[in-house]
């Protein structure tokens, strides 16, 4: 990946994440979280992962953000100077998801490593 699509991913999340700050309100008990931005090479669309606590919100979430589309995209282009501001589309995160399964699995595994070499003893 080149070093501008790189600088770009960074510069979108960041910016797409202020505008969710000052113009969304999804409510006290979700947290939202831009996890990554992934622009295409031809810097016409950028995916951006939303990941949210709790996770059962995720999917409220991603509807309000859709329907809500245009206003962030235009704020977007107000920010940004640009020659092509990427379009918009947001994404559930589920490494984020999957990550936490992982762990908790190799969690089973220490504890029944533990429980295994205790009762050899």
């Amino acid at each position: 990946m080149s070093e501008r699509i790189v600088r770009l991913n960074e510069l979108l999340k960041r910016e797409v994440s202020k505008i969710l700050l000052r113009e969304e309100d999804f409510g006290k008990e979700i947290l939202i979280t831009l996890t990554r931005a992934d622009v295409s090479p031809d810097l016409s669309n950028v995916k951006i992962f939303i990941s949210t606590m709790p996770e059962s919100k995720r999917k409220e979430v991603i509807d309000i953000l859709k329907k809500d589309i245009y206003h962030i995209q235009q704020e977007l282009n107000k920010k940004l100077y640009l020659r092509k501001i990427p379009r918009i589309v947001f994404l559930e995160e589920k490494g984020v998801e999957e990550a936490g399964r992982i762990e908790e699995l190799i969690s089973m595994i220490h504890k029944n490593e533990s429980q295994a070499n205790n009762n050899q003893l």
